[in-house]
């Protein structure tokens, strides 16, 4: 089962890349935070819960109409790790550096701690410590976000429904669930699939399925979604994502959608590079 969470890592490990030479580092210009230069701090703590941080990555020449990035990990809300999405970050920093980049961890469930509201209030209380820093980091209120399966579910849920002051100008879902209520998770005979529902309690009430759903959650004021699943994914049915497409088109939002038909729980080579092509162009279009 571990295995299947995390082969989405697999798409990203052909990402090595390095630091500008020209930026500072974190410990020259930790007491300036002179917005010509370029800042990184990691394990910023938002909370008392050690999982409860994130690495901060501002550009140089910043401004308060920089914008800001959100990466949420996977791992079936019970794991994973922020260093799982810096691949990710690295792809951000070289093809779009004039943007800010937010890798978060947050509380992980387990059987003491239910993964909602946990996880989302984790969101709110990260997006909460941005804009009073604000000043102090030189970086607008506008976020965009980039989830991968678990953390794909939070990034879209928390940008529909928990979102009220409308920061939120793009998200991606990268094989993210969708839809709790969906036929074929309910009637579903795949051990593993069963295995992360449990997680995020497939038994319980319907309206509690709907509540923790983003295609549920979603309206005519969801922000520009862009969507990418793999049609031989063991764990997250092709529905979960051609449906929230179908309900984006009648709602009027601004989407993409893309599916690999042979690709699983992630994927590598061209389709790996058509994703970061188009990721890349809607974050410009959009963000």
């Amino acid at each position: 089962m571990k295995s299947l969470k995390y082969s989405l890592l697999t798409i990203l490990l052909f990402v090595n890349l390095c630091s500008c030479s020209n930026e500072k580092t974190d410990a020259e210009i930790i007491d300036t935070l002179d917005p010509s230069l370029y800042y990184e701090q990691l394990d910023i703590a938002y909370g008392q819960d050690p999982d409860q941080t994130f690495d901060l990555y501002l550009p140089a020449n910043r401004s308060q109409n920089t914008k800001i990035i959100v990466l949420v990990h996977g791992g079936g809300w019970s794991a994973g790790d922020k260093s799982e999405m810096n691949a990710i970050k690295d792809l951000l920093r070289l093809d779009l550096p004039n943007l800010a980049i937010v890798n978060i961890n947050y509380r992980l469930a387990d059987d003491d701690n239910a993964p909602y509201p946990m996880q989302i209030n984790d969101i709110t209380n990260i997006v909460e410590h941005l804009k009073i820093n604000k000043d102090k980091y030189t970086i607008s209120n506008k976020l965009g976000f980039i989830g991968i399966s678990a953390g794909a579910h939070l990034a879209l849920l928390w940008s529909y429904a928990f979102d009220t002051k409308k920061q939120v100008s793009m998200v991606c879902s990268i094989v993210g669930p969708t839809n709790f209520t969906d036929p074929a998770y309910l009637n579903n005979t795949n051990p593993n699939l069963q295995e992360l529902l449990d997680s995020y309690g497939s038994d319980a009430p319907i309206t509690y399925l709907e509540e923790v759903s983003p295609y549920h959650q979603a309206t005519n004021t969801a922000p520009p979604t862009i969507l990418f699943y793999g049609g031989q994914d063991p764990l997250i049915p092709t529905t979960q994502g051609t449906a929230l497409r179908d309900k984006l088109q009648s709602l009027g939002v601004a989407h993409g959608f893309t599916l690999y038909p042979e690709a699983g729980h992630g994927w590598t080579g061209l389709e790996l590079l058509d994703t970061w092509t188009k990721l890349k162009a809607f974050i410009n279009t959009y963000i």
